[in-house]
């Protein structure tokens, strides 16, 4: 299963952060929030279709996160979890650790912002440049 969240970038785009990755529906960022690559995202955990939900609700469950920007491809592979409330309107995050709150997207995850291509950051602090926030679930 395959579900595509557009996403653009913004000026305060850094991607420091040593544990996550997140996009936002909200069209702001600060410099405070680090490990946010994407705002104005179409949707936040809350409308992540419900039979996806079922799937990423899996211990068992294979995550494959790609961010895709222009040509250029980052692979995010994490694990779902039986937990995960997936109910946040705004966020969308991915973890390192297994933290979980409505936010939560995935858990166990192989890399964080900090590990993404320094040019494919550079191309999202473009405000016009259009990302794409996909979610594969084995």
């Amino acid at each position: 299963m395959r579900f595509e969240i557009p996403f653009f970038g913004h000026a305060n785009v850094r991607a420091f952060h040593p544990r996550t990755i997140e996009i936002t529906t909200e069209p702001d960022l600060t410099l405070q929030g680090d490990c946010i690559v994407g705002v104005s995202s179409n949707c936040g955990c809350r409308e992540i279709p419900v039979d996806l939900k079922e799937k990423l609700r899996r211990s068992e469950s294979k995550i494959t996160i790609t961010i895709q920007v222009e040509d250029e491809k980052f692979m995010i592979e994490g694990r779902g979890h039986e937990d995960l409330k997936l109910e946040n309107p705004h966020d969308i995050v991915i973890r390192k650790s297994s933290f979980l709150c409505p936010r939560t997207l995935a858990i166990k995850c192989d890399k964080a912002s900090e590990d993404m291509p320094r040019e494919m950051i550079k191309k999202l602090q473009n405000p016009k440049t259009k990302g794409l926030f996909v979610i594969e679930v084995i």
